[in-house]
């Protein structure tokens, strides 16, 4: 059951339900846990002890846990005051209504005690997972006392299920999600997820160049439409365009209708072929390669066989880069030249600078997205929630037009002022990752370091973090706040690909920190990514390592994000040419067949003597009730 995306989780079941264990399951890969222990003393009662001393076994050593017992409005506090960085555990709502309603206790406003709980819940920066028993399924208790548990544990439920952003039922062992609901945007003739009743899903149709087109926003302005595709080419001599023969990436029939589309948690989309991965990597034992093979250039062809589906994949000939622009104002673009970026892009549309020639040589189309501006976060959200889904979609509807025109690799690139502070940000919001230890230094146009633009973006970010210090980690809410349009539109291609099944080569902050949002909303996106190199960037390296990529290479190139990618696309195609049309070993040629081929010579173990001793002591070696026989005998 994939659960990303959540931040505040509220973990229902019965008793012996399996309701503790999900919930420690849910945080067991964080660093640290705080665990809130709700229940008072076990008292002169063995079997109650026995259940607490078996929830304490299960923690790791690593875990903290704090005790509420003696004061209930203790947890909100604690709650409201949790740092984002940190993970809490609160088990269980039912030892601490148990505490609230205790007589030594009274008189206490038990209703404003829950309200300060939800209120407390819903504002949490934290990641916060909290268990309760589900009462309401029982019978109504005999007696007066138990009538006014399950009344104010059932209050405690539903405010609190309210306040969080999912909620989730375990029965017998088996996790049922509640809040919010299951998104299967993955058949033939469904949407996504429908935002209102709807007659007919329209199909966006592939674009090769400029339209009227536009995603349909509630209340935000437009994106443009789909820009023009261009290949750009190679001066001087012929170059081979992406010719569309060979291997066909299979995609899904999952249409984006404008006003139908909702991107949100939970989405189910596809996962690439867990078989065909492995079976690639067992069939390149078997092909007649001298040495020891492709070496790192394995990870390519499992990559490739999982995404393509197949143990034999073929080299991606149809290839699209998608450059997206997008500027950050404020603090975060300190140090950068005005202008700049917006030149590189047009640069680009001209089929000139780095990023075009590199798409030439490798025969790839070139699309340039202009994204909306974000604003300086530190002082408010980069882009509204219209314009955050605006973005979205409009990303998810570029990757759909590429594999609507047969693209079977999409490289992500990305030019922007303020870009690689931006990813710090989001970067800290997500992972709890420290902004000055992620963020790259600033070198300026003359190859000089700028330390105080760095201070400033560094402010920037940490101003930007105490603002949204309790606001929810909610992806979508990343973007808004810390994200901007280019972030919005990267993450929107990252799912529509997934969505069509269409792998997505990664190289620099902004693609990224695009795939860790992604991942919160769905949690297959980053397998369908492949990490080009970290380019020595620290964000790069750190949420490649969140993510689980491990880069390709280490060619530390630093000619703008996507650069990297272009650079080694040829070997990749190179090792997958090779590994489809390599024929497999002769039979009998394998090493211990071999006659001419020595084996290992085994050296005989050394004979082991023991040491004579030096000075005084006892003559032998044989155990001392030996010894005193030996003695015994010869006095006789």
């Amino acid at each position: 059951m994939s659960l990303d995306g959540w931040n505040t989780l509220l973990v229902l079941g019965g008793i012996r339900s399996g309701k503790s264990e999900f919930a420690e399951s849910l945080v067991a890969d964080a660093p640290t846990v705080r665990y809130l222990a709700t229940a008072a003393d076990a008292g002169d009662d063995p079997e109650w002890a026995a259940r607490l001393a078996a929830h304490r076994a299960r923690r790791p050593a690593t875990w903290s846990t704090e005790e509420t017992a003696a004061d209930p409005r203790r947890l909100a506090d604690v709650i409201a005051t949790a740092r984002p960085e940190e993970t809490l555990l609160v088990d269980d709502l039912g030892g601490w209504v148990t505490v609230l309603l205790d007589p030594a206790h009274q008189p206490a406003d038990d209703t404003a005690t829950v309200d300060e709980l939800a209120a407390a819940v819903r504002s949490c920066a934290a990641r916060l997972v909290l268990v309760s028993p589900e009462v309401g399924l029982s019978l109504v208790p005999t007696t007066p006392l138990g009538r006014a548990f399950t009344d104010a544990l059932g209050a405690v439920n539903r405010a609190v299920a309210d306040a969080c952003d999912t909620v989730v039922l375990v029965v017998a062992g088996q996790p049922c999600r509640l809040k919010p609901a299951v998104v299967h945007p993955a058949s033939a003739d469904a949407t996504p997820a429908a935002a209102a009743p709807s007659t007919a899903a329209t199909t966006v149709p592939a674009q090769a160049g400029p339209t009227d087109e536009s995603p349909v926003t509630a209340g935000g302005p437009p994106l443009p439409g789909s820009p023009p595709v261009s290949t750009p080419q190679v001066p001087a001599r012929p170059t081979s365009g992406a010719d569309g023969t060979g291997w066909t990436a299979p995609t899904m029939a999952l249409p984006v209708a404008a006003t139908d589309l909702v991107i949100q948690p939970g989405m189910d989309l596809p996962m690439p072929d867990e078989y065909a991965g492995p079976q690639a990597v067992d069939r390149l034992a078997g092909l007649d390669l001298p040495g020891t093979g492709l070496g790192a250039l394995e990870q390519v062809i499992s990559f490739a066989a999982a995404t393509q589906g197949t143990p034999t994949p073929a080299p991606w000939r149809s290839v699209r880069v998608l450059l997206v622009h997008g500027d950050h104002a404020g603090g975060v673009a300190a140090g950068s030249t005005a202008g700049e970026s917006a030149r590189r892009a047009e640069q680009a549309r001209a089929g000139q600078g780095v990023l075009a020639r590199l798409a030439a040589e490798s025969g790839a189309s070139l699309q340039v997205v202009d994204a909306p501006a974000a604003a300086p976060v530190e002082h408010g959200p980069a882009l509204d929630a219209a314009q955050v889904d605006s973005a979205l979609r409009y990303g998810w509807r570029l990757a759909e037009e590429a594999a609507e025109a047969g693209v079977q690799l999409l490289v992500l690139a990305a030019c922007g002022a303020g870009t690689e502070a931006t990813a710090a940000a989001v970067l800290a919001a997500t992972a709890g990752a420290e902004p000055p230890a992620v963020l790259a230094r600033v070198v300026t146009a003359g190859g000089q370091l700028d330390d105080g633009a760095w201070m400033t973006r560094c402010a920037a970010v940490r101003d930007a973090l105490h603002r949204t210090r309790r606001s929810s980690r909610d992806a979508v809410d990343v973007l808004a706040e810390l994200g901007g349009g280019d972030l919005a539109v990267a993450t929107g291609i990252l799912l529509g690909a997934t969505a069509r099944r269409l792998p997505v080569l990664l190289d620099g902050p902004v693609g990224v920190a695009a795939a860790l949002i992604s991942r919160d909303l769905a949690g297959q996106a980053r397998h369908w990514c492949l990490l080009a190199d970290d380019g020595g960037h620290p964000a790069v390296r750190l949420a490649a390592d969140v993510l689980g990529l491990d880069p390709l290479t280490q060619l530390r190139l630093d000619l703008g994000e996507g650069a990297n990618a272009l650079t080694v696309l040829p070997l990749l195609r190179s090792a997958l040419a090779l590994a489809a049309a390599l024929p497999a070993r002769p039979e009998g040629d394998d090493s211990e067949e071999k006659g001419d081929e020595p084996g290992p010579v085994e050296e005989p173990e050394p004979d082991f003597h023991e040491p004579e001793p030096e000075g005084p002591g006892p003559t032998t070696t044989a155990p001392a009730t030996e010894a005193a026989e030996t003695s015994a005998a010869r006095a006789g």
